[in-house]
């Protein structure tokens, strides 16, 4: 029997991939990257629609590739014979293959990090005492940089606002003003903009639609929660998905540019894309349970106009930290 293989094997999950093994002319088979899907979960041209657009077999389920150094992502492509809605074992697949899918570089080490208050990890690319053996490197480079999103976006916004370090910030839909929890930095104390529960909305699944829960913070009311976003020193890439049901993340992106000088920031604004902007080949996540919330909540977005941006935003923030930071091959350490 003749195999399908996967071209380049293995790939990092940004990249796309060509499946290769069936005979020439021979019915099945398809060049997705020519060929439009008739049918089935998307319509159109998509090279790697069969990941774009993945659905989860158990409801409100996120997918989520959670040890990134340790494995690759592992697909398991099938190819049958005519349509198969529901395989039983009478059902054997003409060709078959395991794809890898990895989301960091080949010897990629993950050292976490427990110090003091201090929760995280450091990903060391291969080689013996990397950063270390050529004397010549600088002890600094141009500064650093932060990518955030949803709460974490409203974090990487304070951080480019109160520490002179941080000289390149993606901001991926979030806010521009404090909720939730205060902000406390040395004697200044931000308070967080109100909300109010009674405002969620139940959609017809029994999930949680919190996009309207805070209060307006175009209220001079609420002036004091907001970021100082007119003291932040680098540049500010805002990206947002207008179909966002969390947050009005490009109301909050356009109030935090109204106070930065234009040449500072910049905004990458989606129609149709959701709140869980990710790299691309990951399937859209409009609805998922999280831990902390009685109820699923809702994430918003479209299918295809939510993978379109993640593929184009995806490309645009590399380039902004490499315009900012050094691309990959020079940045300083």
């Amino acid at each position: 029997p003749r195999w399908a293989t996967e071209q380049p094997p293995p790939g990092r999950c940004d990249r796309g991939m060509r499946v290769r093994g069936l005979s020439p002319s021979q019915l099945v088979t398809v060049d997705p990257g020519c060929h439009a899907a008739l049918g089935g979960s998307y319509a159109g041209v998509w090279p790697m629609g069969l990941f774009w657009f993945l659905q989860p077999d158990t409801l409100f389920r996120r997918l989520v590739k959670r040890d990134v150094a340790g494995s690759p992502f592992l697909v398991r492509l099938e190819v049958f014979d005519g349509l198969c809605l529901v395989t039983g074992p009478q059902d054997q697949p003409l060709a078959s293959c395991v794809a890898e899918r990895w989301y960091v570089c080949p010897g990629m080490q993950r050292v976490p990090i427990r110090e003091g208050r201090v929760r995280g990890a450091l990903f060391l690319p291969p080689g013996e005492k990397w950063g270390t053996g050529n004397p010549g490197l600088p002890s600094l480079g141009p500064g650093l940089g932060v990518v955030g999103v949803s709460k974490g976006a409203e974090v990487a916004l304070a951080m480019a606002s109160f520490l002179p370090q941080v000289v390149a910030t993606v901001w991926i839909n979030g806010t521009a003003f404090l909720h939730g929890n205060p902000l406390v930095y040395k004697d200044l104390r931000v308070p967080p903009i109100p909300y109010y529960a009674e405002r969620v909305i139940f959609t017809e699944m029994g999930a949680l639609d919190n996009s309207a829960i805070f209060a307006d913070p175009r209220d001079p009311a609420y002036s004091a929660s907001a970021i100082p976003a007119e003291k932040v020193r680098g540049k500010v890439l805002f990206v947002v998905g207008e179909a966002d049901r969390s947050f009005n993340s490009k109301l909050f992106a356009e109030l935090a540019m109204a106070r930065m000088p234009p040449e500072s920031c910049r905004l990458l604004s989606y129609p149709g894309a959701g709140h869980l902007i990710e790299p691309p080949c990951s399937p859209l996540c409009s609805i998922s349970s999280m831990r902390g919330t009685p109820r699923p909540v809702v994430w918003g977005g479209e299918a295809q106009p939510h993978a379109k941006a993640q593929e184009h935003s995806w490309q645009e923030i590399i380039q902004f930290l490499e315009l900012h930071l050094g691309s990959a091959t020079t940045m300083k350490l």
